[in-house]
């Protein structure tokens, strides 16, 4: 492997070229029980917008009222594109109507109709090509619960258009997902402060 590269095993007998393989829309999912899964996913979302792909957040799960650093990170990278067209542009959604673990607000009703509104609006933005990188935030767990068709999930990420991106982060990633997925990395707990009774800290948690 030379430096500075990564190179694959193996070639496929596809019939395309280097260039055009390196064209394909990759579907990556980040699952499993440790932290970091999201961290993880913007990262590559900050390195899509550096490398000028338009972007398009969804939270599928989290509250109005919960305010991630990355939100004003992205919203200061959009600023910046709309003023020098550095990057790409950005968009940010909240689909969820409160934590998933509590129903702080809300019935169960309003929270799945929420969550399939946000899958629907998703379709609607692939089917269109209207982004080039998409993070589907905490999005397995809408479809743990049966809120959303986990069949019809890989069946639309499968078929999609053109070259657009898709990465999903949460836990427990249904297996219809992670057949038709590019790239699947489950994040394993070791440590955590919060086993030590210790909070969420800013600039670590958010």
């Amino acid at each position: 492997m030379a430096h500075g590269r990564i190179d694959p095993d193996s070639i496929p007998d596809d019939g395309l070229s280097t260039r055009e393989r390196r064209q394909l829309p990759v579907t990556a999912v980040h699952t499993g029980e440790g932290k970091g899964k999201t961290t993880a996913a913007m990262g590559m979302a900050l390195r899509a917008w550096n490398a000028g792909l338009d972007i398009c957040v969804f939270q599928f799960v989290k509250s109005d009222k919960w305010h991630a650093g990355e939100e004003d990170v992205f919203a200061t990278l959009k600023k910046i594109h709309d003023t020098t067209g550095q990057g790409g542009d950005v968009e940010w959604h909240k689909m969820g109507q409160g934590w998933s673990w509590s129903w702080r607000k809300g019935t169960e009703d309003q929270h799945a109709a929420a969550a399939t509104a946000g899958w629907e609006e998703v379709k609607r933005r692939l089917a269109a090509e209207q982004h080039d990188f998409y993070l589907l935030d905490e999005f397995t767990y809408p479809v743990t619960w049966g809120w959303i068709d986990a069949r019809e999930v890989a069946d639309v990420l499968a078929h999609r258009p053109g070259t657009q991106h898709v990465v999903i982060t949460g836990r427990n990633a249904d297996p219809a997902i992670v057949e038709v997925s590019d790239l699947v990395t489950e994040m394993t707990k070791i440590k955590h402060p919060f086993d030590q009774g210790r909070k969420g800290q800013k600039g670590i948690e958010w």
